[in-house]
């Protein structure tokens, strides 16, 4: 994929070495993806160890925020060491017609960078951000956060400055000569569903879910 205005010469670490044909650095890409998944996976050494960690992330503008208990071995280690972000997103099965050329459509970022811990007069704010991401308006709606909650919960943060996006689409790529091989090639679509919400059985009476869940076509 071309670089385009938004784009900047990735770092060494942040460039793609292998099937870089499928790679992007321009940050809309980028952002996009970000945007249409909120489950990362975060990537840190702690004692020696690598762990990766699934948490939710979520941006404004040009960063990437994501949050944990304060006491958490990631939020603690993190702070003190370069980290690796990552979002993927499974869009289909290539079933090639060589087991060696089978593939998957899909989407993915890798962010590096030294997370950063929010102040505490920042971090209500994007606790806010991130619930209201996901429904909006659904902050105002919840019981008030107390001063416990947000101090038993750390907000980290990265500028979205040395990233890389892999987009694969598209039909299987096969060696030449194997198109003419008697075996189904093509496509599986994958996706990820939203379903019907399914209401807490302890929900008052009275109280109906937030308007906004029309948007996802759920009745």
């Amino acid at each position: 994929m071309a670089q385009t205005e938004n784009s900047s010469a990735p770092s060494d670490r942040a460039r793609v070495k292998r099937y870089h044909h499928i790679a992007s650095y321009d940050l809309e890409v980028v952002h996009a993806i970000l945007d249409a998944m909120p489950l990362c996976h975060v990537g840190y050494i702690h004692n020696g160890t690598p762990f990766v960690t699934p948490t939710l992330q979520w941006r404004d503008g040009n960063r990437v925020f994501w949050h944990g208990s304060s006491a958490s071995r990631m939020i603690r280690t993190t702070q003190e060491q370069d980290v690796c972000l990552t979002v993927s997103i499974y869009d289909g099965l290539v079933m090639a017609r060589s087991a060696f050329n089978y593939n998957i459509n899909h989407r993915s970022v890798m962010i590096f960078g030294r997370p950063e811990k929010l102040a505490d007069d920042e971090k209500e704010h994007q606790l806010r951000t991130m619930v209201d991401k996901t429904i909006p308006g659904q902050w105002a709606r919840l019981r008030p956060v107390t001063t416990n909650e947000l101090k038993a919960t750390t907000v980290l943060t990265m500028p979205i400055t040395e990233a890389s996006a892999k987009i694969r689409t598209g039909q299987p790529e096969d060696n030449e000569e194997d198109y003419t091989f008697p075996v189904w090639a093509g496509v599986v679509p994958v996706r990820m569903q939203i379903l019907p919400p399914e209401p807490d059985p302890r929900n008052l009476p009275d109280v109906a879910p937030p308007p906004e869940l029309s948007r996802f076509h759920i009745g």
